[in-house]
């Protein structure tokens, strides 16, 4: 964990182009971040996140033009929002 001290110097460095962003998540993301971050070579947990905001981006400008990258869409958000109490740490205990 970073002393305030850190983190307020980062603040006033990148307050212009970044912002932090603390997400509490259930275990399993942390271990699916983990594994993103391995298996395409990522610097961590973070970049896994940013990897993972690019691909679905992408997803869904191809999905405007794309009839499988649409289809594939819909299954995917389908499949989150049935199965969205095992990824969400705010609609559960």
């Amino acid at each position: 964990m970073a002393t305030a001290e850190a983190q307020t110097k980062w603040r006033r460095k990148n307050h212009i182009l970044k912002r932090q962003l603390n997400v509490m998540a259930r275990k399993l993301v942390h271990e699916y971040l983990e594994e993103i971050a391995d298996r395409h070579d990522l610097e961590g947990k973070g970049e896994a996140v940013t990897f993972s905001c690019f691909v679905t981006k992408s997803l869904m400008q191809q999905a405007d033009f794309n009839e499988e990258a649409a289809r594939l869409l819909e299954i995917f958000e389908e499949g989150y929002h049935r199965d969205r109490d095992l990824y969400t740490s705010s609609r559960c205990p």
